[in-house]
This record gives C-alpha cells, structure tokens and sequence, in this order.
C-alpha cells in the first residue's frame, strides 16, 4: 500500500481527533464571530491548503454573506503591500506552517487589525505561534508528498468554523458525523473515473460553489501523482471559452453534489456531452458518493473518494503515487 492509500484512509479518524480536541476552541471563536462579526474575511495559503480556502470561502458567502477572499502572500512578501482588514477575520491554513510568505501574510493582517485563526499541522510552527487563535489539523504525519489527510481535515475544519459560527444544529450535528459519513466515502471506488483519467493526456474537472475547489484540487492531485494535464474551470465558466476545446471523447470529470446548483449543472452537462465529450459525472447524476446530511458538505465526501481513484490512477500509469519527480513534500516560498 502506498503512503497516499493508507494517509487518505486515516483521514475520517483525523477529522474526529480534530473535531474532539478543538472543540473548546471552535466553540469560544463561535461566540466570538456571532458576538463581533467580520466585516470581511481574507485567507492564507498556498497549493492544496489554498483549495480548502477555497472551499471555506463558498461556504462563508453562502450561509454568511461575508465577503472571503484569497490574497496573493506576495502582495506583502515581495510588494511590500500594507494590508487594510481592521475588524476583519484572517484564517491561515498550512500543513507546515512555515512558509516565509504564508506567515507574512497572516502577520500584516494581524498588525492592520485583523483577528488571526491558523488551521496547522504542526503546532510549533511560525504560523502557529504566532496566530491568535491556533487550530491544530492533528492529521499526523504525512510521508507522500501529495497531501490527503490534512486536505480533509483542512476542509472540514473551515466547514465546523462556519458551522460554530451561525450556531446551527443542521449544519453542526452534519460536521459532527462528517468521520462516519468519510469512512463510507473512503470504501466507495470509480474504476470509471480511473479508466478515464489513466487514458488521458489532458483533460477537465469541472465542479461549481463549493465543489470547485474540489475540482481544483482534484485536478492538482492529477498532475503531481500521475502528471496529467488537468484544467479545473466552474461548470459556469468553462462555457466562456474553454467549451471550444471539447470534441468527440475529451475526457471531462464533473463534481455535481445535490444543492441549489443542480439544475444549472445538469443543464451543463447536456451541452458538454452535446460535444461528444467523454462526460463522467460524480453525484447525482452519476458516479456514487457518500451523502453527509448537508448539501454543503457533500463535496468534503467527494474528494475523500476521489484520493483514491486519482491513488489507482498512478498506479495503474506505473508512477509512484508518494514520489513526484519534481516535487517535494514542503514547499516554501517567499
């Protein structure tokens, strides 16, 4: 088994050792946006980290309003940008804590006002230490270079901050049973998906609101275990131009989790496979997922699943799914 099989599979315990120990924490920084809302919302990362941003993002506009925001760290790293995010909130996520420009980032949002939250997988790390509020990931050691575990944890953590937040029991007895839902996520397979992908390449992932940065994770996943070249667009944005490279089998992966999203989906997918595009939906309208009881959460099941068919695609290319040729496991940049 490689490290990337068995690290996604430990990632539903990793959500419920997250959930448990931080759960004082998450609770006080509930009371604390309920009582103190962010005017706005801005975001650290980078790679896969920046993908759970993402999803944090979808979630907060959507049940919030509050605007969120990715900023490039070299606004402040190498620009030398002042940052203007009093009363704001700035949530860091790293696995490791230390890339020089991640953390200068979160300390010009701190210094201008803002209130830090680091989610990380390392506790002593610069991000960490010097975060207001420090969310340890607890997703444990990670020797394959392609994240799992700690991606899945990122997102579930950005989901129960939201969830604390509004203080709604829907969504919070959903993050509750986020590890039970995983752990059926993680025995489901798509040989279709794995046919596709280790046929290809090029091709599309496709997803929209929080589902996209699934899609963009996905796609990232792709290239660095199995080299693909993989494009991630929203299924509303690939319409405006990307549409022109589809013709008769081009393979194209479609997220479509089962929320306000899916008539405009399922719309979309007509025209695509209109192209005599290779089309292969996952959720309602296709391959099968595990349901979390929040249409919202559906695509934290999602990617769980999809770590091990992109896994079986390396495999089945002959690539070790642990060891890019380029890549290496902490990446820092400034």
């Amino acid at each position: 088994m490689s490290h990337m099989a068995r690290e996604s599979a430990e990632a539903p315990e990793a959500v419920a050792r997250f959930l448990e120990r931080n759960k004082p924490k998450l609770i006080a920084l509930g009371k604390h946006l309920r009582q103190t809302p962010p005017q706005t919302i801005v975001t650290s990362a980078r790679g896969s980290s920046d993908n759970a941003a993402g999803y944090f993002k979808y979630v907060t506009e959507i049940l919030t309003g509050t605007p969120c925001c990715s900023i490039g760290a070299s606004v402040v790293s190498v620009y030398g940008a002042t940052l203007h995010v009093q009363n704001g909130l700035c949530l860091t996520i790293s696995q490791s804590g230390k890339s020089p420009d991640i953390v200068a980032l979160q300390e010009a949002a701190k210094k201008s006002g803002a209130l830090t939250v680091a989610l990380v997988n390392v506790e002593g790390s610069p991000a960490a230490t010097s975060a207001d509020i420090c969310l340890p990931l607890y997703a444990g050691l990670e020797q394959s270079v392609a994240a799992t575990k700690s991606l899945v944890v990122s997102l579930a953590a950005g989901a129960a901050i939201v969830a604390h937040w509004l203080n709604q029991n829907e969504l919070l007895n959903a993050v509750s049973a986020l590890p039970e839902v995983l752990e059926q996520a993680a025995k489901i397979h798509w040989p279709e998906a794995v046919d596709l992908a280790a046929a290809s390449d090029s091709l599309y992932v496709l997803g929209r609101g929080p589902a996209l940065p699934i899609a963009t994770e996905t796609a990232l996943k792709l290239k660095e275990t199995c080299a693909i070249h993989a494009e991630a667009y929203s299924i509303a944005e690939v319409m405006h131009g990307p549409l022109e490279l589809l013709g008769k089998n081009f393979p194209v992966l479609v997220y479509a989790p089962d929320d306000q999203s899916r008539a405009t989906t399922q719309a979309a997918i007509q025209k695509l496979r209109s192209t005599q595009a290779k089309v292969l939906a996952i959720g309602f309208a296709g391959l099968n997922c595990a349901q979390s009881g929040h249409p919202l959460l559906d695509p934290i099941a999602m990617i769980q699943t999809s770590y091990g068919f992109i896994e079986a695609t390396a495999r089945a290319l002959g690539r070790n799914p642990d060891q890019p040729r380029l890549l290496k496991k902490v990446t820092e940049t400034v």
